[in-house]
């Protein structure tokens, strides 16, 4: 039973969580206040120091905006989301992907509501060659040649999966933007087990997100961006709060430095640094581990990259941006 408690593990999570909207919250799908549509891929490598094969994981997206001139003042949005972990000697692997719609609705001039859902297809699988069970110890060591009781039905599951969010967002002035959202994934209740059971334990928990952004522009020369994240799933929470500093390098803004900070609940603390040039932004990330896990990683959790590309279609019509720019 340890086994099949270990493999109902909680969803895949980015420390850079504001670089992955569309796993964040559907309704984020087609909210882009600054473009048209955008390109987005992220890489994650975590415990390197005290495992032999790390946890691996990866995510690409794309999402547009469509229909803007069609419904009055307000917009659909599409997009596709990949995502995929491997973990441990064990190789437990999870290949998810996504369909994303939502629909956004301007509420006068200065603020924006947002509803949006995707539909995925979701498949794990392991691969027991180098796993070792607890009736496989022989005394001295374990030895995974011994026979062992413990007994899997397939090494692949398969199943789909939904996920439903919210969003809102205020931007009185030029100079100020504030945007929360809530989202709830595994809202069709999917099952997932390489076991024979088939109890309530073998459903996925419901996973239940909110968030809370603002951008801020100083001046000419510095935008903040303060962020809270929470989730919990089960009973595994995560709170993150913090703040990026965009540094405007040239005076149209197509050059930014940015620099941030991020701590993580009775975890850690996670230093960020990137740079945006014109359409494209790259982060990267290292979470610094300050609990007790440190006496036996010295401090050393993930490192984590993100790219993002942002534009405008050919046949987009000029349109002011809704969140404050250099």
């Amino acid at each position: 039973m340890m086994v099949h408690t270990m493999l109902m593990a909680q969803d895949l999570h980015f420390s850079q969580f504001f670089s992955s909207p569309l796993s964040t919250n559907p309704a984020n799908t087609g909210f882009i206040p600054d473009a048209d549509y955008r390109l987005g891929m992220h890489v994650r490598k975590q415990y390197s120091n005290i495992m032999a094969i790390p946890y691996k994981t990866f995510s690409a997206f794309g999402d547009v905006q469509i229909l803007n001139n069609t419904i009055n003042n307000g917009w659909m949005g599409l997009g596709m989301l990949l995502l995929s972990d491997v973990a441990g000697a064990g190789n437990l692997s999870s290949n998810k992907i996504y369909a994303s719609i939502a629909y956004h609705q301007m509420l006068g001039n200065s603020s924006l509501l947002s509803a949006g859902f995707n539909l995925g297809w979701a498949n794990k699988s392991i691969n027991t060659n180098n796993l070792k069970f607890p009736d496989q110890f022989d005394g001295d060591f374990f030895d995974n040649t011994l026979p062992t009781s413990v007994v899997l039905l397939n090494n692949s599951v398969h199943y789909f999966d939904v996920q439903a969010g919210l969003n809102y967002a205020y931007f009185p002035t030029e100079d100020i933007y504030i945007n929360g959202g809530y989202s709830i994934h595994h809202v069709n209740n999917p099952k997932e087990t390489f076991f024979s059971t088939n109890t309530s334990s073998d459903i996925i928990p419901m996973r239940h997100i909110g968030f809370l952004n603002a951008i801020v522009k100083l001046n000419d020369k510095v935008i903040v961006k303060p962020n809270l994240f929470f989730t919990t799933q089960a009973r595994a929470t995560n709170f993150m709060l913090g703040s990026i500093f965009n540094y405007n390098l040239f005076e149209n803004g197509e050059k930014q430095l940015i620099a941030g900070l991020y701590y993580r609940w009775n975890d850690g603390i996670v230093p960020m640094a990137g740079l945006q040039w014109k359409e494209f932004e790259c982060i990267f990330s290292y979470d610094i581990t300050l609990s007790d896990l440190k006496r036996y990683n010295y401090g050393n959790g993930a490192a984590e990259c993100s790219i993002i590309k942002k534009g405008f279609l050919p046949s987009s019509q000029p349109r002011q941006s809704l969140c404050p720019k250099f």
